[in-house]
C-alpha cells in the first residue's frame, strides 16, 4: 500500500499524529488511546509499517513502532509538488480573468 492510501484512513493518521507527539509506543500503548481493540490497531500497525510511515524495533518482549521520517519526506515531497502544480493553475487563471476584466471594461 502506498503511503497516502494508507494515511486515508482517520485512526492510521491518529497513530501518526500520536507517535509524532510521544515518540516510540508500544501496541498496548497506542491501543489504549483508541476505542478499537488492541489487534485493530495491530493491524493498522501493519498496514503503517507496509507503506514504511512506521518502524518497528523490539525492546525486550515489546515492538516498539515509531514513525519513519524519510517517508514523511516522501509525503511532504508530493504536496509540494501538488501544490506547485496548482499555484502555476491558479496563476494563469487569475491572468486570464484579469484579461478579461480589461477587456470588459474597454
Amino acid at each position: 500500500m502506498d503511503t497516502l492510501s494508507a494515511l486515508g484512513v482517520p485512526v492510521r493518521r491518529n497513530i501518526i499524529e500520536l507517535l509524532a507527539k510521544r515518540g516510540r509506543l508500544s501496541v498496548t500503548e497506542i491501543s489504549k488511546q483508541f476505542d478499537i481493540t488492541s489487534s485493530a490497531i495491530s493491524q493498522h500497525l501493519g498496514v503503517l509499517r507496509e507503506a514504511r510511515l512506521v518502524n518497528v524495533t523490539r525492546q525486550a518482549q515489546l515492538r516498539m513502532y515509531g514513525i519513519n521520517p524519510e517517508a514523511l519526506t516522501d509525503i511532504e515531497a508530493w504536496a509540494k509538488t501538488t501544490r506547485q502544480i496548482w499555484e502555476t493553475k491558479l496563476d494563469y487563471l487569475d491572468t486570464l480573468i484579469q484579461a478579461e476584466k480589461q477587456h470588459d471594461s474597454k
